[in-house]
């Protein structure tokens, strides 16, 4: 029998099409992966190893298989993203343990096209931290267990960079599916607002929050989100051109600056975007000195209305500090005047550069630990000074994507990001790609 574990869900939809195996044994040799796997990495808070299968086989069963562009692949999705007949527990024991009656928009369409999920990840309480640990099970690196897998889609970042599914999805608040995804060696786009159905929480954290796909490819990525986006064009890439890219070593964060190995992998792919005939010139986007205290206040405030239902003698106690902070500056927020402001700042930048390529992170991150028994502040510290560069995008709106490039001294994965104006996301497809073909990565940990 042919291993499909480790096949990348293009290969494994197109030979689903071609008969040359069936949903069931892909998503059979999946489950198995992850039985065996899990115990060491905590990706998923539920398998759904019964109810797979039987999904498998009606995916076997359909009419128009030969025409679904993910007939039979295995897909694990965040535990924030209601699925039909489970529960939506948002890492929190103050969440309602009963099953949601149907399927969020994504999931619906992941589904239409052929996907079968297999499970649901874990995430930290209400998806606000860049660790993901909490009452309901801790999400390792698989490239590195003694390292979270980062916040807050970490279980849907391991369970792909596991092997144990191809696909994932995820969400982007302030950065959690680009920080997760530079973690394990993953590609990872939070597409521009409106891109693809948002709809979760009370409101999606002032519209910063976006769903996006994880993937071990490119090509995975952009079929993935051609789906969540209802693309028919499939978002390929755009016609060969020269691009001008603006490289930046700058943090938004005043104080925090990115480490060298994240450094040198913005040199390295700077020069290989030279190589591939872009015009490549160091310059930093004028970010406004505020930017911090912008993005802490909208982080808060997000999070704080989707704790108002919430029994808050059952959040823990940095959820409790982080929603209270917000509260207080949920009106201001409320208006989107700083959002907007910093558009209108930033928005000479792109009309001067097409991509902005930074760092992915500033550090690698912290080490496994009950985060969520530890106080507001040493979360907020931590989360700051690894995962600094991600949080601007998601107040402008606009789209970003990690790549993997590089290693770290432990040998984990190393990455970039790069950010485009609205409307870019096939553009950043496109870059990545140029710099996946120069420098290929390594797609799964080797676990065994």
């Amino acid at each position: 029998m042919t291993n499909w574990v480790g096949r990348t869900a293009a290969e494994i939809a197109a030979a689903v099409r071609e008969k040359q195996v069936t949903p069931r044994e892909v998503v059979a040799e999946h489950l198995a992966r992850i039985e065996r796997l899990d115990g060491r990495i905590g990706a998923f808070r539920v398998v759904r190893a019964e109810a797979a299968l039987r999904e498998a086989d009606e995916v076997g069963a359909r009419g128009d298989l030969a025409d679904l562009p993910l007939a039979g692949v295995p897909v694990a999705v965040k535990d924030n993203v209601p699925v039909g007949g489970e529960t939506c527990r948002n890492g929190s024991a103050a969440t309602p343990d009963t099953p949601v009656e149907r399927d969020h928009v994504t999931v619906a369409r992941l589904r239409a096209a052929g996907a079968v999920v297999v499970g649901l990840t874990h995430v930290p309480e209400l998806c606000i931290f860049a660790t993901t640990d909490g009452v309901h099970g801790t999400s390792r690196n698989p490239w590195d267990t003694s390292r979270s897998a980062g916040g807050s889609s970490g279980g849907s970042a391991a369970a792909v960079a596991a092997g144990m599914v191809p696909i994932a999805l995820g969400t982007d608040g302030m950065g959690s599916l680009r920080i997760p995804a530079a973690n394990c060696g993953l590609v990872a786009i939070k597409p521009g607002h409106g891109v693809v159905p948002a709809g979760l929480g009370g409101n999606d954290w002032f519209g910063m929050t976006e769903n996006g796909p994880f993937a071990t490819t490119v090509a995975d990525a952009r079929l993935m989100l051609s789906v969540l986006a209802d693309r028919e064009d499939g978002m390929e890439p755009e016609a060969a051109a020269t691009r001008r890219i603006a490289v930046s070593l700058r943090s938004p964060l005043p104080g925090v600056t990115p480490g060298k190995p994240y450094a040198s992998a913005v040199r390295e792919a700077a020069g290989l975007l030279i190589k591939a005939g872009h015009q490549v010139r160091r310059a930093d986007p004028p970010y406004p000195k505020t930017l911090g205290v912008t993005a802490l206040a909208h982080w808060t405030a997000g999070a704080s209305v989707d704790a108002q239902a919430l029994d808050p003698r059952l959040l823990t106690r940095r959820t409790r500090v982080h929603a209270a902070i917000g509260r207080r500056v949920a009106g201001r927020v409320g208006t989107g005047a700083d959002r907007e402001a910093l558009r209108r700042r930033l928005k000479p930048f792109f009309d001067e550069y097409d991509v902005l390529l930074t760092p992915a992170l500033a550090r690698r991150s912290p080490r496994v630990a009950p985060w969520h028994e530890r106080g507001w502040l040493r979360n907020i510290a931590a989360n700051s000074t690894y995962a600094p560069m991600t949080p601007p995008w998601n107040l402008t709106g606009w789209p970003a994507m990690v790549v993997p490039l590089g290693t770290l001294p432990s040998g984990a994965p190393c990455a970039v990001q790069l950010v485009g104006r609205p409307g870019s996301e096939a553009l950043l497809l496109e870059v990545a790609g140029q710099l996946e073909r120069q420098r290929p990565w390594e797609r799964v940990a080797p676990l065994g």
